[in-house]
């Protein structure tokens, strides 16, 4: 029986984080997963929120999170990616259940964006199918 998961996706960068979620949704269902819902959330600081409220639903046994964070002219994106990829961590060992990270970045250039989307969003796929089935 598939295992129900949600995805969380930040807005912003909106055109390629869709494709990301296409490219999850079209893994899923041959690595034993159910998307029961897709949550789009304004940007990295709101990801942790989001994945909590849905770690709460017992219906959900994983979250997929994508979005990107890409390089700017301060370390602003890498000290929210740092705080960010903590929080993810340890709302994965608080609620034991798997959080698939398929955040491209922090420091990302422009140029490196499109050769990661399919990338992250399939290693974020395949790790929460693995934890699942450990």
């Amino acid at each position: 029986m598939p295992k129900s998961v949600a995805i969380v996706a930040g807005s912003y960068h909106k055109d390629k984080v869709k494709k990301m979620v296409e490219i999850v949704k079209s893994l899923s269902p041959d690595n034993n997963l159910l998307i029961e819902e897709v949550c789009w959330v304004p940007g990295s600081m709101e990801i942790p929120l989001q994945i909590k409220r849905l770690l709460l639903r017992e219906s959900i046994h994983g979250v997929i999170v994508l979005g990107i964070i890409e390089k700017g002219e301060t370390d602003h994106g890498l000290v929210m990616g740092q705080a960010v990829t903590k929080s993810v961590i340890d709302l994965q060992l608080l609620s034991m259940k798997p959080i698939g990270f398929g955040i491209i970045g922090p420091g990302a250039e422009e140029e490196q964006i499109d050769k990661r989307v399919e990338v992250h969003a399939k290693q974020a796929v395949l790790a929460v199918a693995e934890m699942l089935t450990n």
